[in-house]
């Protein structure tokens, strides 16, 4: 009898206590860190009502310092003290009214995995791995059909639908990724966005701390993480700070009326990014440019909310702690107010002093690009603490120059390159920037060179040689293209060969790709692991000497090596003579093409093939 009745105690209990868990919806972040630089962390509560408790904790070390009411009962901010005597562990909140605990919520505390100053960030010496999960790998099947999700089929037929690519379909292919010579992978989004249509993208975030269940879960990303980092792998996070998407859960009940920018005037963002740095520009710009939103179903965070500021730099500090990242990739760089963007990059730098953060500010001028990146003294006197950003003017450079025929007294073919390649003066470190040929948002490199194999071979050539911190997107390896279909991201996007087990060829393999692809995918790969093993490259000084018929050259050296860059653009062989080159090779004498046994006198011309670049060792 006593067993009976203190089993129906423990059952009474713990119905007790799970309806008085019901009333709390969500706590965000979902966990927080012992040791942190600043010891103090706020908490986001949700549920009914729990705006109108007051919480209590008792736990060593760890104390309640404010508590902050929001314009929604349903909300409550905690902002916690975490002293440095506090040890790993679960506090129980308990929220209380009227004197009585109505709710309670276990809220733990973890050890750190390492030092902060061991989160090393992406560099020079890096080369990134740009894939999209859900057109990569499907590595588990069980996850293509979710109900409950608004776009829950998989339909590899639309190209703006869900195609099944998964984290599982990621981690399976590490061991490609690495012998291919990749050193780092960025994933676009792989949060839920639980959206009617086209959800696969990512950038349409409904739940900043659940893992896409069409992706996987959370353990299924820390293990990417973990097994990535074994390989040498480093994993870049892809964050959205600007927006979120329309079916955010808090969207039905923000927790302040000014949570979201123009909520109830709802505007698109004019996408004028230049008021940021615009001596001249009018309140009335500035205004629609960082409060608009991007896009209807992306409504605006406003971070000029301290308590939105303060969840978006804690959602990326949890983010860098649970993954163990290796960087971040910011999207939409810019479009935030920028003095937030401020603290912010401040904020992240501070923790981790050896991290890496790139920003998306697709600009063509490299006068608004420097702008961000830190160490650069502006004008307006804006201090950013973001170490790297994305070098769009290059990569316009790149792709216009080569496809191009040069034309004398002109800024056609290679000297477009050669003058952006002149602009780095504006950037606080150059060496620092991500530069690529293509990304998900754009026309694949096979594609912007018209499907000829010769130029996109140069490109890669000087991605791979020049300074900076090339990425490459999924699929140029192969020659993936989306020439039929110019400009449309679902093609672009296009499915990896092999990522299915349907799939007639297999890019991880080889098996059914055309020898122009089999071709493309073993220059890569030469190419990205011979890099590894130059510093010249990867921290060496840079020189080039104008264009001249059709001959572009650049030279990466260092105390150790010199090696020499020599591009054709002509559609026939072009001779070069190095006599005009006597302040880089006046006590050299030999030029070694990498991959050959073959030597060159430089007192003699040297034959560069058509349509080529030629990578040199100078001895």
């Amino acid at each position: 009898m006593k067993k009976y009745i203190l089993g129906c105690f423990l059952i009474s209990s713990l119905f007790l206590f799970e309806s008085l868990q019901a009333q709390i919806n969500h706590v965000e972040p979902l966990n927080w860190f012992i040791g942190m630089k600043n010891p103090r962390v706020q908490i986001l509560v949700n549920g009914a009502d729990i705006g109108t408790t007051t919480p209590f904790i008792q736990y060593p070390g760890v104390s309640i310092e404010k508590v902050h009411r929001a314009d929604s009962k349903n909300y409550l901010f905690i902002d916690l003290f975490i002293q440095p005597s506090a040890r790993p562990g679960t506090l129980s909140i308990r929220f209380k009214k009227n004197g009585k605990t109505i709710a309670t919520y276990p809220y733990t505390l973890l050890a750190r995995k390492q030092d902060p100053n061991q989160f090393k960030g992406f560099t020079a010496s890096d080369v990134v791995y740009l894939i999209m999960p859900d057109r990569f790998a499907n590595g588990d099947t069980s996850n293509d059909v979710v109900a409950g999700l608004k776009e829950s089929q998989v339909n590899r037929t639309r190209p703006g639908g869900r195609h099944g690519g998964d984290i599982r379909g990621i981690i399976n292919q590490l061991d490609y990724i690495q012998k291919m010579g990749f050193t780092a992978i960025w994933c676009t989004p792989m949060m839920e966005n639980n959206m009617a249509g086209y959800s696969y993208h990512g950038y349409s975030i409904t739940h900043h701390y659940k893992v896409d269940p069409r992706y996987g879960t959370m353990d299924d990303y820390i293990e990417l993480s973990v097994k990535a980092k074994e390989k040498g792998i480093k994993l870049i996070f892809d964050e959205v700070l600007n927006h979120c998407g329309s079916e955010h859960w808090w969207m039905k009940d923000l927790p302040f009326t000014n949570w979201i920018n123009k909520v109830d005037s709802f505007q698109l963002s004019t996408h004028r990014r230049t008021t940021n740095q615009d001596p001249y520009a009018a309140e009335y710009d500035k205004d629609l440019m960082t409060r608009g939103w991007f896009d209807k179903t992306m409504p605006d965070l406003n971070s000029e909310n301290p308590f939105m500021a303060n969840y978006l730099i804690e959602r990326s500090i949890w983010y860098t702690e649970t993954l163990q990242l290796g960087g971040i990739r910011q999207d939409t760089y810019g479009y935030s107010n920028k003095n937030f963007l401020q603290k912010w990059s401040c904020r992240i730098m501070e923790e981790y002093p050896r991290f890496s953060m790139v920003g998306e500010e697709w600009s063509y001028n490299p006068l608004i690009e420097s702008y961000w990146q830190q160490g650069k003294v502006n004008h307006d006197g804006y201090k950013s603490c973001l170490n790297t950003v994305m070098d769009f003017p290059l990569q316009q450079a790149l792709t216009e120059g080569i496809r191009e025929q040069e034309r004398p007294y002109s800024s056609t073919g290679f000297t477009r390159m050669y003058e952006a390649l002149a602009n780095d003066f504006a950037y606080a470190n150059p060496n620092q920037m991500l530069i690529f040929g293509d990304n998900h948002d754009m026309d694949r490199l096979f594609t912007q060179m018209k499907e000829d194999v010769a130029l996109t071979k140069m490109g890669i050539t000087y991605l791979v040689t020049m300074r900076g911190i090339p990425q490459f997107l999924y699929g140029t390896e192969i020659l993936a293209t989306n020439s039929k279909h110019p400009n449309d991201h679902g093609y672009i996007r296009i499915d990896f060969p092999g990522g299915w087990k349907a799939d007639s060829a297999n890019g991880f393999t080889g098996i059914g790709l055309t020898p122009a692809q089999l071709d493309m995918q073993s220059f890569m790969k030469k190419m990205l692991n011979w890099r590894k093993n130059h510093p010249a490259i990867t921290s060496g000084a840079t020189l080039h000497f104008a264009p001249f018929e059709g001959l572009y050259v650049y030279f990466r050296y260092n105390l150790q090596e010199t090696l020499m860059v020599v591009m054709n653009r002509n559609n026939e062989t072009a001779q070069l003579n190095t006599g005009r080159m006597k302040e880089i090779l006046h006590n050299k004498s030999i030029a070694q093409p990498i991959f050959s046994s073959e030597k060159f006198a430089l007192s003699q011309p040297i034959s560069i093939p058509a349509k080529t670049a030629m990578v040199f060792t100078i001895q």
